[in-house]
C-alpha cells in the first residue's frame, strides 16, 4: 500500500515555511462517500475536568531520570526494511563516536547486534534515510553542522565490501529537495535542487548507481514543488506560488512535453494539494478547503478541475494520511487527527490488520506502519505510546503473525513515565484549543512549564516527549497547546492567528491556557515557566515582555526577537513565501510602528523574569543575531540573562552532547527559579558551548 501524508510542505496550497525544528469526541461528524467501508476509532482521551481517568499521584519514577537516557541517542531508531524483503535498515549510534549511522542486516537473522554500520558519519549524525527501488542502495540527507543545505547521498547497503557513500546532489550551498522514488523504475530517481538558482529548485532526473543527472524540469521562479505520474514518472504536477496574492495554483499537464495548465487555484486562506493521480490517467485525487472549513479529499477531473466525487471530511479537522492500493490507485483508509489518530477504512482486509495489530500491541498504543516491503507482504509496524518507547515489530500479512523487532530506546523500559492527556481549553473569545497535559502529580498542584510548539504553522500531537517527561519527572506540570494558527484544524482556525503575534489572540491562547491550568488546580500560579524552540522561543521572549506577571522565568532557544530582521535573514529559497509570511504575521517590511509592537527587542524594558537562551551558530532560519541583540539588550539593562551558544549547530541541538549540555544548564535554570529537583550537571566531554556574555560575567553555571 502506498501511504501518503496530504501535509506534504511541497505540494501544499496553504504551505509556507516553518520556524519549527513532530481522536475525536462527542457529537464531532464523518462526512463519507456510501464507498467507505467502516470507521476505526483509536482510544479517545478527551478529559474534562469531570473526567479525568484516576492516576497514581505521582506520575513518573521517584528517583531522577538521567539526561542521558531522556535525550541521548535511541539504540535504534527509524527501521526500514527493503522493498524486496531481504535488509532491514536502521538508524543507530556508532560504537566509536556514538554519532547515529544507518546499519543494515538480513532480514532473516533477527540479532541486531550482527547488523553492519554502512555509513561513517562523525558530526552531527544521519537522521533521515531510505531504501532505493533496487534493494541495494540506500539514500540518506547530511548537512554541514546545520546549515540546513541537505545534500542527497547514495551507498550500496548490501555489499561486504566497504562502499563509498556518492554525493548526488554535489555543490556548495546547494540543497536537495523533493525526492521522487518510483518502484516501477529501479535505477533512477527524481529529485530537486536549488544549483542553478539558489531561490527555487529544479528537478533533475538521476541514475544512482553512477551518479549521471539529466535537467528534467526546469523552475520558472514560482514553483514550489513537483510531483510526478506513477506509471510514466514524469513530472506531471506542479504548485505555483503567486507572490503578489499568495495564491496558489496546482498546475498539471497531459506528459513531459505537454504545456502547463491550472487545475485548481487555491486563493490565500484555503488549503489543499493534488494527493495523486488515478488509475484511469483523467482523474486525481486532491484535498480541498474550498467551500468547506477543513480539508476534504475529492476526487477532481484532470480536464476540467470539477469535483466528482467528495470521499471524506471531518468537521474538526483536516485529512491526514491517505492509504492508497499503489497498483489501482484505490483508496484503502483515510486518518485524521484532531487530539488522537482516528482511521476511516475502505479496504476489509486493512481493517482487520490494523485490528489485529492494536490487539497484538502494548495497551493505549497507537499502531502506525513505518515500512512495507514491495509486495506489501512484511510490514515495520510501530507501537507509539505516551509513557513509554515506540516499539517496532515486523508483521507477516499473510500469516498474520508479529514478531519483535527492537524497541527504539530500551533503557526508558527501568522508568516509570506519566501518561499524556489531551484536554480541551476554552479562550477567552470561546473557541475550543486542543492541548496535552503532563502530569507531575495528580492530587497536588505543581509548577508549570508551557512548552510552546514552533511554526507557528505546525502542531503538536499525543505521544512520548522527551522534555515533558523530563519536566515530569522533575516535579513541573507540562502543558503544549495547539493555540490558533496551528495546522490541521481547518482554514479558519489557522487564519485566525493572522497579525495574532506577540500582543494579539496566539499569545492570548497561551496566556488562557496558563489560566485554565491555574483554574484546575494543576498549576501553581507563582512558578510559571514559557519554555520554547523558534517559534515557541519568541512566545517565550513575548510572553516575558508582554504579560510579564504571568511567568516566572522563561527559556528560548532559537527564538526570534525582531520580525523584520528575522524575515530579512531567512534563506533565499524561502524568498516565494515571503508575501505569504507577511500576510500572516503582519507587514512588517511597510509597517515599522507594527514591527516594533510585536518584536520583544522592543520591550526588554519590560522583562522581569530570568531568561535562558540557545542558540545555534549555523541557524539558518533564525539567524544567531536574534539571540545575541537580546542578549546582549538585556544584559546591558541588568536584566537576568543566559546566553549558550552552540557553535556547531543549526535550529535547534542535533548532536546529543550539545542537546544534553543545554538541558543540564535548563534544569538548573529551572530548579533555581521553579524550586524543583535536578541532576548534577557536568559539561559533556564533546560540547562545544560557548557564552557570549561569559566578559560581564553574566552566565551564573559552573562550566
Amino acid at each position: 500500500m502506498k501511504i501518503l501524508s496530504v501535509a506534504v510542505a511541497a505540494l501544499s496550497a496553504s504551505c509556507s515555511f516553518s520556524f519549527t525544528a513532530n481522536t475525536i469526541s462527542g457529537s464531532t461528524k464523518f462526512s463519507v462517500s456510501t464507498s467507505a467501508k467502516s470507521v476505526f476509532k483509536g482510544t479517545s482521551h478527551h478529559l474534562s475536568p469531570s473526567r479525568v481517568a484516576p492516576l497514581f499521584a505521582t506520575t513518573t519514577s521517584s528517583e531522577i531520570i538521567p539526561r542521558e537516557v531522556l535525550f541521548g541517542n535511541p539504540t535504534y531508531a527509524s527501521p526500514m526494511i527493503s522493498p524486496d524483503g531481504e535488509y532491514i535498515a536502521f538508524l543507530a549510534p556508532s560504537a566509536e563516536d556514538e554519532v547515529l549511522n544507518v546499519f543494515v542486516r538480513k532480514t532473516s537473522d533477527s540479532n541486531n547486534d550482527n547488523a553492519r554500520m554502512v555509513t561513517n558519519d562523525k558530526s552531527r549524525g544521519i537522521r533521515q534515510a531510505q531504501w532505493a527501488p533496487d534493494s541495494e542502495t540506500l539514500f540518506f540527507l547530511q548537512d554541514f553542522e546545520g546549515d540546513e543545505n541537505f545534500h542527497l547521498w547514495a551507498i550500496d547497503a548490501t555489499s561486504t565490501d566497504k562502499a563509498e557513500a556518492r554525493d548526488l546532489t554535489p555543490g556548495e550551498n546547494v540543497k536537495a529537495s523533493n525526492l521522487i522514488i518510483n518502484k516501477r523504475f529501479k535505477d533512477e530517481i527524481l529529485c530537486g535542487t536549488n544549483e542553478r538558482d539558489p531561490a527555487c529548485f529544479d528537478i533533475y532526473r538521476i541514475k544512482y548507481k553512477t551518479g549521471e543527472r539529466t535537467l528534467d524540469t526546469k523552475n520558472p521562479g514560482d514553483i514550489l514543488g513537483y510531483g510526478s505520474e506513477d506509471e510514466t514518472f514524469e513530472i506531471r504536477e506542479a504548485l505555483l506560488k503567486d507572490q503578489t496574492d499568495s495564491s496558489s495554483t496546482v498546475q498539471v499537464r497531459d506528459d513531459k512535453d505537454g504545456e502547463w495548465r491550472d487545475l485548481i487555484k487555491f486563493p490565500y486562506g484555503e488549503e489543499g494539494n493534488l494527493v495523486s493521480f488515478c488509475k484511469d490517467g483523467k482523474t486525481c485525487y486532491m484535498t480541498s478547503s474550498i467551500g468547506r472549513e477543513t480539508t476534504a479529499l475529492l476526487k477532481v477531473d484532470l480536464k476540467t478541475g470539477e469535483t466528482l466525487e467528495t470521499i471524506a471530511s471531518n468537521e474538526k479537522c483536516n485529512v491526514g494520511g491517505i492509504v492508497l492500493d499503489p497498483d489501482t490507485k484505490e483508496i484503502k483508509g483515510i486518518s485524521f487527527n484532531y487530539a488522537r489518530t482516528e482511521r476511516l477504512f475502505y479496504d476489509d482486509e486493512l481493517e482487520k490488520d490494523y485490528k489485529l495489530l492494536e490487539s497484538l500491541g502494548p495497551k493505549d498504543a497507537e499502531v502506525g506502519i513505518s515500512s512495507e516491503t514491495e509486495d506489501e507482504s512484511t510490514w515495520i509496524v510501530s507501537y507509539s505510546r505516551s509513557d513509554g518507547p515506540t516499539e517496532y515489530k515486523i508483521y507477516d500479512q499473510k500469516e498474520k503473525t508479529i514478531r519483535p523487532l527492537f524497541v527504539g530506546k530500551p533503557v526508558l523500559l527501568d522508568y516509570k513515565f506519566a501518561p499524556m492527556e489531551d484536554v480541551r481549553i476554552q479562550t477567552r473569545d470561546g473557541l475550543e484549543l486542543v492541548a496535552y497535559l503532563t502530569r507531575a502529580d495528580t492530587e497536588k498542584k505543581t509548577p508549570l512549564i508551557l512548552l510552546v510548539h514552533g511554526g507557528p504553522w505546525a502542531r503538536d500531537f499525543w505521544g512520548f516527549n522527551s522534555s515533558a517527561q523530563w519536566f515530569a519527572n522533575r516535579g513541573y506540570a507540562t502543558l503544549q497547546v495547539n493555540y490558533r494558527a496551528s495546522t490541521g484544524y481547518g482554514k479558519s482556525f489557522l487564519h485566525k492567528g493572522d497579525g495574532q503575534w506577540g500582543v494579539g489572540t496566539m499569545q492570548h491562547d497561551l496566556t488562557d491556557s496558563v489560566q485554565w491550568a491555574i483554574d484546575q488546580g494543576i498549576a501553581d500560579p507563582d512558578n510559571i515557566c514559557i519554555y520554547g524552540g523558534s517559534y515557541g522561543g519568541y512566545a517565550c521572549l513575548a510572553g516575558l515582555a508582554f504579560t510579564p506577571d504571568v511567568y516566572k522565568c522563561g527559556v528560548d532557544i532559537v527564538g526570534p526577537s525582531n520580525i523584520k530582521t528575522l524575515l530579512d535573514s531567512i534563506p533565499s529559497y524561502w524568498g516565494p513565501l515571503r508575501n505569504d509570511m507577511l500576510l500572516k504575521i503582519g507587514d512588517v517590511d511597510a509597517d515599522e510602528e507594527f514591527n516594533k509592537k510585536i518584536s520583544p527587542l522592543y520591550h526588554v524594558d519590560k522583562i522581569t523574569a530570568p531568561l535562558l537562551i540557545g542558540q545555534g551558530a549555523n541557524d539558518p532560519r533564525v539567524k544567531q543575531a536574534e539571540a545575541d541583540q537580546i542578549a546582549f539588550s538585556m544584559q546591558k539593562k541588568g536584566i537576568p540573562v543566559e546566553y549558550a551558544l552552540y557553535p556547531d549547530e543549526g535550529h535547534g541541538f542535533a548532536r546529543p552532547d550539545n542537546r544534553i549540555d543545554f538541558n543540564g544548564r535548563a534544569e538548573n535554570f529551572l530548579a533555581k527559579h521553579l524550586g524543583g529537583r535536578s541532576e548534577s550537571f557536568t559539561k559533556p566531554k564533546g560540547s562545544t558551548v560557548q557564552f557570549p556574555l561569559e566578559k560581564k560575567k553574566s552566565y551564573m553555571y559552573s562550566r
